[in-house]
């Protein structure tokens, strides 16, 4: 038989830290309170619940690397009318569009806040228990480039399918050659109803053409987002360039 002094331990290496901290105190309870020892059972495992919850979220918000200050309630959607808050909140407070696969592509110009809407949208769904990433479209694509060279793109593309959302942001920027847009094909092709993502650019589908090198690919791309997903125009004058002229006018 197993010494019950052997317990925390075992308790820790199963990583079970708050039952090793906790169990003797809850066993303490059961016994005063005649518990079952499946009631005892439960309330340990309640206890370690409750407390990886608040820890695993914590764990998740470091590693997605959202940029601050971004939450939903902090964007402004009266600079872009257009946009309906009230789907935004429910892309947010659901987390049905992630267990389907589908795609969230913001397009607009410059300074509209596709960034702020793509990170906030991403930090709801770590709250809501999802893994996430935030890259930008030059980091990621520059990752999986150098994965490629090393023979190991598949393992890469493999090992970004812990995250249920990736965001990639400002994919305009992406160079036109070979390289990156293969790359590119291959993680959309990759996700395709396996995995969401949420993609910023500065210009439309119609645009696309000036991001493949090949035509055939970008068509294929394109239809592999927008099967299961949700497209977002964004119009409007640039929020930093709206702020810049109320600093000269207050400065003059």
């Amino acid at each position: 038989m197993t010494d019950i002094s052997t317990l925390e331990k075992l308790l820790r290496e199963l990583r079970l830290s708050k039952m090793a901290v906790e169990w003797h105190q809850l066993e303490k309870a059961a016994l005063s309170q005649c518990w079952s020892p499946s009631r005892y059972l439960l309330v340990l495992c309640a206890e370690e619940t409750g407390h990886r919850t608040p820890e695993r979220r914590k764990r998740y918000l470091k590693e997605a690397r959202l940029p601050t200050g971004k939450s939903l309630e902090e964007y402004d959607f009266r600079q872009v009318p257009e946009l309906n808050s009230g789907q935004f909140r429910q892309l947010c407070e659901s987390n049905d569009w992630v267990a389907s696969g589908e795609n969230i592509l913001l397009f607009g110009a410059s300074g509209l806040g596709k960034s702020h809407l793509a990170a906030a949208v991403a930090e709801a769904q770590v709250l809501l228990g999802h893994r996430v990433r935030f890259y930008s479209a030059a980091e990621l694509l520059q990752q999986l480039q150098l994965a490629r060279s090393m023979l190991k793109l598949n393992e890469t593309l493999m090992k970004l399918d812990r995250y249920r959302v990736l965001v990639i942001d400002d994919l305009w920027y992406v160079k036109r050659d070979n390289a990156e847009t293969g790359v590119l094909f291959e993680l959309i092709a990759h996700r395709y109803e396996n995995g969401s993502l949420i993609i910023t650019s500065n210009h439309g589908f119609s645009a696309w053409g000036e991001i493949f090198v090949d035509e055939t690919m970008a068509v294929a791309a394109v239809d592999r987002l927008i099967h299961h997903g949700y497209l977002f125009e964004l119009r409007g004058e640039s929020y930093r360039k709206k702020m810049a002229r109320v600093k000269i006018g207050a400065a003059s």
